[in-house]
């Protein structure tokens, strides 16, 4: 193609003859053709490469077509940038093309942040301050957000120390939830889904009346305070911490009693050693109000009353006087 386009120009001398006439016409006409520019294909108009290579080819033909053999002055073929760009790897291309233009302005909510957004304090750890500093913020936040909607608290918490017994936080980590619900101005609806042990179990005592609930086959406890691990601890330490103990179990049976409605003694003398309730026991000890589980209302419903159980099977009620 090179040598073809490389055809020396005509010099008009050649019109003295028809023949050559012809000659210098038809030479005219292809070095014209030559001389014109070469047609350039569609190219993507976002490809940095492709538009400087068109550009170069439009504007400078010979650059390309005529260029030395040997040349030290000249770039190579094609070597028009100082650092060409690959083609980018499929997932560069995914990222650029798919997600990036797709994906939403800011990341997804949490799943805590959801349940927030219903209403939800959700207690699922033992009572470690970490714990004390969420749910404290969480009740403050929804009350800012609403005085008026009540607040649901769902419990499946150890309090203040693990399963095993291990204490994991101070008592005053759950004091400090309780009080924190106490000066609410909402309603608290208290559920207890798994356990309650402990401080746990005095928050889910401390809803609000008649909206505290218990999953069919939670478990509620209650228990002394236990004294953390002492360590190289002193003596006179060591009496220290189990004062405040004391003291911490002597403000966790008034309030039990509070919201349970039992006596001070009765509360005491049961948490001497760890009391476990069922749903039923801790409906009866005042702990919950409703136990909550599919189908409740038209079993209840469908009861019948002792006078008319005593109707039914031809029982007599004599009036005592």
């Amino acid at each position: 193609m090179a040598s073809s386009l490389q055809i020396p120009i005509c010099i008009p001398t050649c019109s003295s003859s028809s023949r050559k006439s012809r000659t210098f016409t038809t030479l005219c006409s292809m070095n014209a053709r030559a001389k014109a520019k070469i047609p350039i294909p569609p190219i993507n108009p976002k490809d940095p490469f492709l538009s400087r290579l068109a550009s170069v080819a439009l504007n400078s033909t010979e650059t390309l077509l005529n260029r030395p053999a040997n040349s030290s002055d000249s770039l190579p073929y094609l070597d028009i940038f100082d650092e060409p760009k690959l083609m980018a790897t499929p997932a560069q291309v995914e990222r650029s093309v798919s997600y990036n233009e797709h994906r939403p302005k800011k990341p997804p909510p949490d799943l805590p942040s959801l349940l927030l957004h219903g209403r939800i304090v959700y207690i699922g750890m033992p009572l470690v301050p970490a714990v004390t500093e969420l749910i404290v913020a969480e009740l403050m936040y929804l009350q800012w957000m609403d005085p008026k909607q009540p607040i649901y608290i769902y419990i499946n918490s150890t309090g203040t120390t693990r399963d095993d017994g291990e204490t994991v936080g101070m008592e005053s980590e759950g004091f400090a939830i309780y009080d924190a619900m106490m000066q609410l101005k909402n309603e608290i609806h208290t559920v207890a889904v798994g356990a309650a042990i402990g401080q746990a179990c005095l928050l889910l005592a401390a809803g609000t009346k008649g909206n505290r609930f218990m999953m069919p086959h939670a478990k509620a406890m209650i228990q002394q305070p236990r004294v953390p691990s002492s360590g190289l601890m002193p003596a006179s330490d060591v009496l220290i911490r189990a004062k405040e103990v004391i003291t911490n179990r002597d403000t966790l049976v008034k309030l039990l009693s509070k919201h349970t409605g039992n006596s001070v003694e009765a509360v005491s003398n049961l948490m001497k050693r760890p009391y476990y309730m069922d749903s039923t026991t801790a409906k009866e000890f005042g702990v919950i109000d409703k136990i909550l589980w599919r189908g409740q209302e038209k079993i209840m419903a469908d009861v019948a009353s002792p006078e008319d159980w005593d109707k039914n099977a031809g029982v007599k009620v004599v009036d005592e006087f």
